[in-house]
């Protein structure tokens, strides 16, 4: 881990919130489990302010939560709470994508292409982090195409409420690549302007998310049980 001293003052609260995600994601930093701003302090080599700051970034990305009188804990959520937002990512992209059939351009086709060629790549050198990464850009693209403020803030929410359980399934290759292949049928309705495909392909891809999703869950799950 590269030493927070070496970034600069404007930069350092991002940078340790960057270091903050890794933790979480990696699991080193485990659902529930409370932040406490001295120890991170001295772990990222710098002083309290820039953690303090940081730790609002990731309150604002749902990664951790604020407990009045107790302290701030990496998010943890239950089950049904993600079956629930699941249920609602799936009505909203399925909206995104048969609005998008209205709005695509070669400009944009040229832009999937160049996202869904590269999730390709991912999943050959079996790099779940930057698999993920790009699967959030093809989503945000679809979303963007939508042309609807609101349906973006609404689906914005949701992802950052899930970064805690997605990023697990995409660790299995297959996993990577039958959400690509859902990706190209996907953009494949858009471009033909089939806008009830498209919906439906949409609202299958993130439902089928889900299911990936939930059979990595095990008895070694922070999720189990809850």
């Amino acid at each position: 881990m590269q030493p927070a001293s070496e970034k600069t003052e404007h930069g350092l609260p991002v940078f340790v919130a960057e270091q903050l995600k890794q933790l979480i994601y990696s699991g080193e930093l485990k659902p529930g489990e409370r932040l406490n701003e001295a120890a991170l302090a001295l772990r990222m080599g710098t002083s309290r302010g820039p953690v303090r700051e940081a730790i609002r970034m990731l309150t604002g990305l749902g990664l951790v939560k604020a407990v009045l009188n107790r302290g701030v804990f990496v998010r943890q959520l239950s089950v049904r709470e993600m079956l629930d937002l699941y249920d609602m990512r799936a009505l909203v992209f399925g909206f995104a994508a048969e609005r998008a059939t209205e709005h695509i351009a070669e400009s944009h086709k040229a832009q999937f292409k160049t996202l869904l060629d590269g999730m390709d790549r991912a999943c050959e050198a079996e790099n779940p982090n930057q698999y993920y990464e790009l699967n959030l850009q093809f989503h945000a693209l679809v979303l963007q195409l939508a042309n609807n403020q609101r349906a973006q803030a609404v689906y914005d929410d949701f992802v950052k409420e899930m970064h805690l359980f997605r990023r697990e399934y995409f660790n299995a290759p297959g996993n990577m690549r039958q959400s690509n292949a859902e990706h190209r049928t996907l953009l494949d309705a858009i471009v033909k302007g089939s806008k009830t495909k498209a919906k439906t392909t949409a609202e299958r891809h993130v439902l089928k998310g889900r299911e990936r999703l939930l059979s990595n869950l095990d008895s070694k799950s922070p999720l189990a049980g809850l």
